[in-house]
């Protein structure tokens, strides 16, 4: 791998900790250059099954090379800073599994430079707003993944142009978020005492934050998973998204919820206006049962971090309770 990507002997592969769907190993390559390296294969993806998985949606627990290339090919258009790719490689004669081989961007996570730096890392914050706004931007008329089917909106009878799509039909964004956060709701009341003895009333909230919504027919791009672990610092102190499999067209909204959760203080540089309100409040019920959910359901499986997605999980059946007050 190392010499078809750099035509350098591979002196040293580093596994890099934090990814769930594929391995990620910082190269040593002759001459001092470094690279790294995506694989994808069952071997490298920490993820069980899901019980009622979402098929055919936006939310649909997919992962590969495919959606890489077509995420980074969406924000490499939009102007917003991908590592750049130096090597693809679908054979699986290089290593066992897809392979990607991408720039090595040395300058750290901006979630350690936060801790390192504060000053340092709120230049790179107001930067990652103006992407964050560049790429929420770029629009498309259906929800869904780069390049796949469509996720009706919710206007039916009119497929192209906001119909419902041959794999949900008639449903809209909101009551695919909604069906999903309910099964969630469920699987997780049958992990977490707290939560099973308020389910009925989040169960509730959920479908009344639902139905004050009116259906969109535009569509932002959005990371998803849009953390500061997800953003390295490059030379220049811009910043450089990754993970970027999970990328796609959605409410906005949907990633605001995140970034408000994960930059905390540091979100006022990614805030934007005109955001509906009502509609963050739904979605910020959804992501909180999502991330109870999820990573309980990665600890079923052999994911070494374990503490840390505990804490994922303490903290957002926090957030989730929160809700009801």
């Amino acid at each position: 791998m190392a010499w078809a990507a750099y035509g350098r002997r591979l002196r040293s592969a580093q596994r890099l900790t934090g990814g769930t769907r594929k391995g990620v190993y910082r190269l040593s390559l002759d001459g001092g250059t470094t690279g790294i390296g995506y694989v994808w294969n069952d071997d490298e993806n920490y993820w069980p099954a899901a019980v009622d998985p979402d098929r055919n949606t936006f939310f649909a627990d997919d992962t590969g090379i495919d959606l890489f290339v077509a995420a980074h090919r969406e924000f490499t258009e939009a102007g917003v800073r991908v590592p750049g790719i130096v090597l693809l490689d679908r054979s699986r004669r290089l290593v066992p599994g897809d392979v990607a081989a991408v720039e090595d961007v040395r300058g750290g996570s901006l979630e350690r430079l936060t801790v390192r730096d504060p000053d340092r890392a709120g230049a790179v914050l107001r930067r990652l707003g103006a992407a964050v706004r560049t790429m929420h931007g770029r629009t498309r008329d259906h929800a869904g993944r780069p390049g796949d089917g469509r996720l009706s909106p919710g206007r039916a009878g009119r497929p192209g142009n906001g119909g419902p799509s041959p794999n949900q039909p008639n449903q809209s964004v909101e009551q695919v978020v909604l069906d999903r956060a309910l099964r969630q709701l469920a699987v997780v009341a049958s992990r977490v005492d707290r939560i099973a003895d308020v389910r009925d009333r989040l169960a509730d909230t959920l479908r009344e934050r639902c139905a004050v919504l009116s259906p969109r027919t535009r569509f932002g791009l959005i990371h998803s998973e849009l953390g500061p672990d997800h953003v390295l610092v490059d030379d220049r102190d811009e910043p450089v998204l990754i993970d970027v499999e999970g990328a796609g067209y959605l409410d906005v909204e949907w990633e605001h919820a995140f970034l408000e959760l994960r930059f905390g203080a540091g979100y006022r540089h990614l805030a934007v206006g005109g955001l509906d309100v009502d509609r963050l409040r739904f979605y910020r019920l959804a992501l909180h049962l999502s991330l109870v959910e999820g990573p309980l359901r990665l600890l079923d499986g052999p994911f070494p971090d374990r503490a840390g997605m505990l804490a994922i999980v303490e903290h957002n059946i926090g957030r989730t309770l929160a809700q009801l007050d």
